[in-house]
């Protein structure tokens, strides 16, 4: 994981709650997750704050506040919207955007046994069928999400050279088929940019209580997205899936290869992931395996 540039810590987030939404200070502050990007602390029962640990993460946390606010009426799951909005602080050194949203409680997908989100197949799809239509001009940009798959090329073959990735030979002949697949031709459409379990929250009856992590949010073709068919699911729970979606996405539709060769492309990421994100290795390796055995 890239190092924080801001050791971002409860009692930063007390400072700026206190500089500037002071009528949330006095509430308990427990630091929950660190992330790539983020740092995520719970405030009291129903809030938590999204603080950048780094520069990088500044315009995504700058996105979602922009667009989940337009987006969110329309979407068939609830989304985490900001309710209040925070601003760097020259007083505390802090230089970056960062938001108080809902606190979402529930089970994180990737905790749940694959079989057990076999339910979450039509809701997702149809959260989905919602958030793919076309985007305005000013839809954020991101040079790794929604972009043609052949972009990814190279940094596929550089995580199978490095020897992270199991069965290289069968990874790379099945990456190679993805990346000729015929591209994106319509419009760009709103994607979620980083369609993984994680960042599936689960009620206790494993139905769908929220989709969160809006940071890779941006406009292309929506095979990123629809990656989560093997990244989220078994082979029945991706049948259920894109069954749903076969309206939009036909079942011969050259979508569904680079949607495969996405799910590659995040898999092996995933497999480079250290023991502080044993999660996400795990995710990873089983993602590949259902990439490769429905090859």
């Amino acid at each position: 994981m890239a190092p924080a540039e801001i050791d971002v810590d409860v009692a930063l987030v007390r400072a700026l709650l206190a500089e500037q939404h002071p009528d949330l200070a006095d509430l308990p502050v427990e630091i929950v997750a660190h992330g790539w990007d983020n740092v995520m602390a719970r405030l009291g029962a129903d809030l938590a704050v999204r603080v950048p640990r780094r520069a990088l993460a500044a315009p995504l946390i700058e996105h979602e506040q922009q667009w989940l606010p337009v987006l969110a009426p329309r979407l068939q799951v609830p989304v985490p919207v900001p309710v209040r909005v925070g601003v760097p602080s020259r007083a505390l050194g802090y230089p970056w955007g960062w938001s108080v949203v809902p606190w979402i409680a529930g089970l994180r997908g990737s905790d749940v046994p694959v079989d057990r989100r076999r339910p979450l197949a039509e809701p997702l799809a149809d959260l989905y069928r919602t958030l793919h239509l076309p985007t305005p001009r000013d839809a954020p940009a991101n040079p790794v999400r929604g972009v043609p798959l052949a972009t990814r090329d190279g940094a596929v073959r550089d995580r199978v050279a490095s020897g992270v990735v199991p069965g290289p030979e069968r990874v790379l002949a099945v990456w190679s088929q993805a990346a000729a697949a015929a591209p994106w031709a319509g419009p760009a459409l709103w994607i979620h940019g980083d369609p993984h379990p994680g960042n599936l929250v689960l009620a206790e009856d494993d139905s769908l209580r929220a989709v969160v992590d809006f940071g890779d949010l941006t406009a292309g073709d929506p095979a990123t997205d629809l990656a989560t068919a093997w990244l989220t699911f078994d082979a029945p729970g991706r049948r259920r899936f894109r069954e749903r979606l076969g309206d939009l996405y036909p079942a011969d539709d050259p979508v569904w290869l680079r949607a495969r060769g996405w799910a590659l492309s995040m898999a092996t990421s995933m497999l480079t992931s250290g023991p502080e994100h044993a999660w996400v290795h795990a995710m990873g390796a089983e993602a590949l395996d259902r990439v490769l055995d429905d090859s």
